[in-house]
C-alpha cells in the first residue's frame, strides 16, 4: 500500500512511512483471518468471560446445596482457583490485585468442601490471611449467607431481607423496581431462601470453624458504619435489628402471600434457556429458592435452571472455570464493527452471517424496564444468548450503529430491527440526560445504604460511557447535537466530566474507557472538537501514555482516582486511547503513531493479541471482568481507524 506523502505526522521512526503502513496492513490482515477462523458456524463469536474465585467457589456451594456433587468437576475448578491464588495466600478481585477477604473465605471453604485438608499449604497461607483480616466476623454479606447455609455462620449475623419486601407496590418509595436489574434478580429469590433458612449438613472436617478468631457467640457480627452519627446507613442498621426482632415472632400474617408472590416472580422471570437475568447470582439463587420451596430436581423449571448454570462452565487454558455471565452478543457486535472498520466489505459473508444472527436476537417481549417505561415498545438486545427480561442500552446502541453499516441483508427486516431498536434505546433516557444500562431513572441510592447492599451496586444510574455510546448511535442515524435528547446528553456529560478532563468508566477500566466512549460519541454527534472541555480530555489521554507507547489502567483507580489512566499497557486499553484520540483530532500525532507501534509489536503471528489484566468492570470496587475478546477486536478496530485516517492524508 502506498500512502501520499502529505500525511501529517511529526515522527515515523524507526520505519519509513510506507513500511510502517504496510506493517499496519499486514497486522490487519492477520487479525481479520483470526476472526474468520474464530467465527461460530451460526455466525456469532463467543469468548470466555472470567471474574474471580468466588464464581468457582459458589458453583461448588450450589452443587452441595442441591445435593448434586460432581467431584471431578469440583476438583478441576479447585485447580483453577489454586492457579490464581496470590503469593500472600489470598484471592484477589482481579489479576495482580490485592488480596480480598470475601473471595479468600469463599475459595477456602470451597476447597475444604471438595476435600482439601486444613493443613494443605494453600489453605495454611489463606487461613493466615483471613485471620489477619479479622476472620469470619468480617465477612461480607453474601459470603455470610453462603456460610450460613452450611451452618458455618450464625443466621443472626445475616441481614434481615424479609420476603414481604416483594409485596411493596411499584409506586411505593422503596420497592424491588427501584433496585438495579441485577440486584432485583438476585434479591427476590434470595428472600425466599432467607425465609426458609436452610441447613445443609456437612462433615465437621469440611467446615471452616478454624477461620473464627473468637467463637461466633463472642464475636461482634454487626455491620460497621461508614460514618458515625445520624445517617441513612445507621437508620437501616437499626431497621435491620427491628426486623430481626420481629422475625422471631411465630406470627407472620403476610409471609404465605409474600412467598407465593416471590415464587411466581421467579417462575415468570425464567428465560427460555432456563436462566434468570443471564447472570450467575440470579441463576444460583433462583434454583436454590425453588429447591427451598420443595421443587424437585426433575421439575422443568429446576431442570432447565440447572442446565443453564452448567452452560456457564468453560474449559480455557487447561482449566475449568465458571463464568459470571456469557457475552456472545457483545462479542459479536464488536467483532463485526472491528472487521468493517478494518476494511472488510460490508456485505462480506462473514459480516452478513453475523449480522443476521444479531438481528434474530432482538427482543420484542416486555421486560422489567417497562415498570417505569410502560408506554415504550420493546426493541432492545441483551448481552447473552437469552435474557428477554433485561435487554440493555449498551449492547443495543453498539448493535444499532454497527448494523446500520451492514449491507447485503434483507433490507426490510433490517430496517424494522433498526427502527424498533432506535425507538427503544432513545426512550430509555433518564431525566438527567444520561442512560443507565437496564432501567430508566434507577437512581435511589438508599438501597446502597442498606446492610445487604455492601457491594454498593444496588442501583443502575446513568453513566458517561453509556451517554457516549448513545451519542455515537444518534450520530450514526443522522441526528445532530441540536436534537433534544442529544442536547440533554451533552449537558449530562459536561456535568460529570472529571476536573482533569477525563470521564469515569462504569463498564470498563476505567477513565481510559470512559474517555474513549465519550470522545467517539462527541465526534459522531457533531460536537466542536476544539472546545476547551474536549481538548482537556485529549491532553489527559496523551499525558497517560506509557513509555512503551501503550496505555493501561489498573482497577485500583476505582479506589484511588490519582491512579487514573496509570498501569501496565494492555492491547484493549491502548486501542481505546487510540480510538479516542483519532476521534478528537484530525492530525496524526506522535502519541497515536507510538500507540499503533505498540499494538504491532504485541500482535502474535496468528493474528491475535493477549492480556491477563482485567479491563472490564462489573461493579466498581467490587467485581471485575476479563473479556477474552477485548484484546482482539478493539485493537483491530483501532488499526482500522488509523489506516482510514492515514488514507485520508
Amino acid at each position: 500500500m502506498v500512502v501520499e506523502e502529505n500525511m501529517s505526522s511529526p515522527s515515523w521512526s524507526p520505519s519509513t512511512k510506507n513500511e510502517f503502513l504496510q506493517s499496519v496492513e499486514n497486522a490487519i490482515t492477520r487479525a481479520r483471518e483470526y476472526f474468520e477462523r474464530e467465527q461460530h458456524a451460526d455466525g456469532y463469536w463467543y469468548y470466555p468471560l472470567e471474574a474471580n474465585a468466588t464464581m468457582d467457589a459458589e458453583y461448588i456451594f450450589f452443587n452441595h446445596f442441591m445435593g448434586r456433587v460432581d467431584e471431578q468437576k469440583h476438583r478441576r475448578l479447585c485447580e483453577h482457583m489454586l492457579s490464581v491464588q496470590g503469593e500472600d495466600g489470598a484471592w484477589a478481585l482481579f489479576h495482580k490485585g490485592p488480596g480480598h477477604l470475601g473471595n479468600t473465605i469463599e475459595a477456602y471453604f470451597a476447597l475444604k468442601l471438595t476435600g482439601y485438608a486444613a493443613d494443605h499449604p494453600a489453605l495454611v497461607k489463606a487461613r493466615a490471611f483471613i485471620l489477619a483480616k479479622g476472620g469470619l466476623a468480617q465477612a461480607q454479606v453474601f459470603t455470610r449467607i453462603f456460610l450460613a447455609y452450611f451452618g458455618q455462620f450464625p443466621w443472626h449475623g445475616v441481614p434481615a431481607v424479609p420476603v414481604e419486601l416483594n409485596l411493596l407496590p411499584p409506586w411505593f418509595p422503596v420497592n424491588i423496581y427501584e433496585m438495579s436489574s441485577w440486584a432485583r434478580g438476585t434479591v427476590v429469590p434470595l428472600t425466599i431462601i432467607l425465609a426458609r433458612q436452610p441447613y445443609i449438613r456437612i462433615a465437621p472436617e469440611r467446615g471452616v470453624s478454624e477461620l473464627w478468631k473468637d467463637p461466633p457467640e463472642r464475636s461482634d457480627l454487626s455491620f460497621p458504619r461508614s460514618f458515625p452519627g445520624l445517617s441513612w446507613e445507621s437508620f437501616f442498621i437499626t431497621v435491620d435489628k427491628v426486623l430481626k426482632f420481629l422475625g422471631r415472632s411465630p406470627i407472620k400474617p403476610l409471609r404465605p402471600r409474600a412467598l407465593q408472590k416471590a415464587e411466581r416472580w421467579v417462575l415468570d422471570h425464567q428465560d427460555v434457556n432456563g436462566g434468570w437475568g443471564g447472570i450467575q447470582p440470579a441463576m444460583l439463587n433462583s434454583v436454590m429458592a425453588l429447591h427451598s420451596l420443595g421443587y424437585r430436581d426433575d421439575h422443568p423449571a429446576v431442570a432447565k435452571g440447572i442446565q443453564a448454570i452448567e452452560d456457564f462452565l468453560m474449559d480455557t487454558g487447561g482449566h475449568l472455570l465458571f463464568q459470571p455471565c456469557v457475552s456472545p452478543v457483545w462479542d459479536t457486535v464488536w467483532a463485526v464493527k472491528a472487521l468493517i472498520d478494518s476494511g472488510m466489505p460490508t456485505d462480506h459473508p462473514v459480516v452478513t452471517k453475523a449480522a443476521n444472527w444479531i438481528i434474530d436476537q432482538q427482543i420484542f417481549k416486555p421486560g422489567d424496564w417497562q415498570v417505569k417505561n410502560p408506554e415504550l415498545e420493546p426493541g432492545g438486545w441483551a448481552f447473552e444468548f437469552a435474557n428477554d427480561w433485561y435487554p440493555d442500552v449498551d449492547d443495543t446502541a453498539a448493535i444499532l450503529f454497527t448494523l446500520k453499516r451492514v449491507t447485503g441483508l434483507d433490507e426490510r427486516k433490517k430496517d424494522h430491527a433498526l427502527a424498533r431498536g432506535v425507538h427503544w434505546t432513545l426512550g430509555m433516557q433518564s431525566r438527567n440526560g444520561g442512560w443507565g444500562a437496564f432501567d430508566t431513572d434507577n437512581t435511589l441510592d438508599l438501597w446502597n445504604q442498606m446492610p445487604f447492599g455492601d457491594l454498593k451496586a444496588m442501583i443502575d444510574p446513568p453513566t458517561a460511557d453509556l451517554a457516549g455510546r448513545l451519542l455515537e448511535m444518534m450520530g450514526t442515524f443522522g441526528y445532530d447535537k441540536e436534537f433534544g435528547r442529544a442536547q440533554r446528553a451533552l449537558t449530562f456529560l459536561r456535568n460529570v466530566q472529571e476536573r482533569d478532563g477525563s470521564w469515569w468508566g462504569r463498564w470498563g477500566v476505567n477513565y481510559i474507557y470512559g474517555t474513549w466512549s465519550v470522545l467517539v460519541g462527541l465526534r459522531a454527534i457533531g460536537e466542536d472538537m476544539t472546545l476547551p472541555y474536549v481538548r482537556r480530555a485529549v491532553t489527559w489521554l496523551k499525558a497517560r501514555q506509557n513509555t512503551d507507547g501503550g496505555w493501561g489502567e489498573d482497577c485500583l483507580s476505582y479506589w484511588e482516582p490519582e491512579r487514573a489512566g496509570k498501569g501496565d499497557s494492555t492491547p484493549s486499553q491502548t486501542a481505546w486511547a487510540l480510538l479516542g484520540l483519532l476521534a478528537a483530532e484530525e492530525e496524526m500525532s506522535d502519541e497515536v503513531v507510538r500507540g499503533v507501534e505498540y499494538l504491532l509489536t504485541q500482535q502474535a503471528s496468528a493474528g491475535s493479541w493477549s492480556e491477563d489484566l482485567f479491563t472490564g468492570t462489573g461493579f466498581p470496587q467490587h467485581f471485575y471482568l476479563r473479556y477474552y475478546g477485548y484484546c482482539n477486536y478493539f485493537p483491530l478496530m483501532a488499526l482500522g481507524a488509523f489506516r482510514a485516517r492515514a488514507r485520508r492524508g
